[in-house]
């Protein structure tokens, strides 16, 4: 019998340490652009809530206590729109990458079972349906697009289809049509479409729109899960809070799997998060903090020669010079300057880097300077 590990593809950071040790050798220091990581504090009254309930002895649960499934389903009506909705239309999850890498499993996906994700993706997508020992294909988000581009999408045997808007690493916005139709035709045949919007509070030149608006949706939250998490609004990645929100079947079931596995969020994680999303002066003042670095970086790169392609929300600037993306980032490299390539992201990227918004301010002037 084969490891488990043997499904999965080579971790793809791995082959960025030559460029890390490049761009670490810079008299200035690295500026590391490549991974999406928070820098700036929690907010402080995130750390109080997660400090006052630290005496937490007991086990948490895994559906969470009634006043975060309160703050949950408070958030989905106020922020995304969503209506009718009860706490069995939401589900905690110990942070999202967890949930997009085993939800094919959790759903009892597996061989002859398909599942879908953009071109230009996250590769946990791809490494669920791996774990799952399910089959995975790509799609083109233009085929959205159309009536008749969308009549060319394949259903056979697919049962999972991954949305991804504001996209990771393309920073690209579905619009609300497009939205709209690939909810329609999901239900049409039958495919649960899941919706990753964790980029949606970071919408700069787009209003990102969630599957949950009743204008996308029609108000059923039949077929369709979005997820979301706190690690980018509110700089709770090393918390791992997240969440998933919908079809209160899917959800129900996930529920019982993840009961019997023990995925829980701790106690004090889920005080946090309840605060967190009672809060939307911290949101604004982040959202502030990456616009100015996005402006600084999206101008210097443009003067330096990159072209910027979509990049209309999320924490990332998807750039070309119009060369192989190892090419691009051993120039960068040279200079300190550490991006991710955009073939980590699929073939479709490989004449693109990904350029993390995720420094400090006096690292950004660093980069800026250099890029000069």
């Amino acid at each position: 019998m084969s490891a488990v590990s043997d499904r999965l593809p080579t971790f793809p950071w791995d082959k960025l340490e030559p460029y890390k040790a490049t761009a670490a050798a810079h008299p200035g220091g690295i500026v590391d652009l490549s991974v999406g990581t928070p820098v700036d504090p929690v907010p402080e009254l995130i750390q109080k809530a997660l400090v006052a309930a630290a005496d937490s002895p007991g086990y948490p649960t895994v559906w969470g206590t009634p006043e975060l499934r309160d703050a949950l389903t408070g958030w989905c009506e106020r922020r995304l729109g969503a209506t009718g909705f009860t706490h069995r239309n939401v589900l905690p999850v110990v942070g999202s990458k967890e949930l997009v890498a085993w939800l094919p499993t959790q759903l009892g996906l597996g061989p002859g079972d398909v599942v879908a994700h953009p071109r230009l993706a996250y590769p946990t997508y791809e490494v669920g349906a791996r774990l799952a020992r399910a089959e995975y294909v790509t799609y083109d988000p233009d085929v959205f697009a159309s009536d008749a581009a969308v009549a060319e999408l394949d259903p056979a045997g697919m049962k999972l289809l991954w949305l991804n808007s504001p996209s990771n690493p393309t920073g690209r916005v579905l619009a609300l049509d497009e939205l709209r139709r690939a909810v329609a035709w999901a239900r049409e045949h039958g495919v649960l479409l899941v919706s990753d919007e964790c980029y949606l509070e970071l919408g700069w030149e787009a209003d990102p729109v969630s599957v949950l608006h009743p204008d996308v949706c029609g108000g059923s939250h039949e077929g369709i899960v979005a997820v979301h998490s706190l690690s980018k609004r509110s700089n709770l990645a090393g918390y791992r809070a997240a969440f998933i929100a919908g079809d209160p079947a899917v959800l129900g079931d996930l529920l019982q799997i993840r009961k019997h596995g023990g995925m829980m969020t701790s106690a004090p994680t889920q005080a946090a998060v309840v605060a967190a999303l009672g809060d939307d002066q911290h949101v604004r003042e982040q959202r502030e903090r990456y616009a100015a670095r996005r402006t600084a970086l999206r101008e210097a790169l443009v003067k330096h020669g990159f072209r910027i392609e979509h990049s209309e929300a999320s924490l990332y600037l998807w750039a070309t010079r119009g060369e192989s993306c190892w090419d691009t980032v051993g120039h960068l490299a040279g200079l300190g300057v550490l991006v991710a390539p955009g073939d980590f992201y699929g073939p479709a990227g490989e004449r693109f880097v990904r350029v993390a918004l995720t420094a400090t301010d006096e690292r950004v002037a660093a980069a800026v300077a250099r890029l000069a």
